[in-house]
């Protein structure tokens, strides 16, 4: 269970860092060819995503590494795949619903990473 749990923390963490580290500094015209969502989505309503995911990444790693805290890599696992509910539900009132495989695969790492900080932590 542990290295199930580091594997995909480790993997989801780089996935998120990455992403929400874009949301947060990249100007909407340099987003939008890879987030098409960012042209009718406030560009503080990105950021805010971008710091949700930079924050769930380190949550996700930090606290079980450290040993404070530990509980809070359960809410980061869970906070990244509420994320991840919010991405599918934009991408099908947005009539784009053959995008949202990437949305399904990161929900899915998401909840099972949830378990397994459930039932290790």
């Amino acid at each position: 269970m542990h290295v199930a749990y580091w594997v995909l923390a480790v993997l989801l963490a780089v996935f998120y860092a990455y992403a929400g580290g874009r949301k947060v500094s990249r100007s909407r015209e340099r987003l939008q060819p890879m987030m098409g969502w960012v042209d009718r989505t406030p560009m503080w309503l990105v950021r805010v995503i971008g710091g949700l995911e930079l924050a769930g990444a380190a949550g996700l790693v930090l606290p079980p590494l450290t040993g404070i805290a530990p509980v809070l890599a359960l809410a980061a696992a869970a906070g990244l795949t509420i994320i991840q509910v919010g991405g599918i539900v934009v991408h099908v009132t947005r009539g784009e619903v053959q995008v949202i495989g990437l949305n399904i695969g990161l929900l899915a790492a998401g909840a099972v990473t949830v378990a397994l900080a459930t039932i290790w932590l």
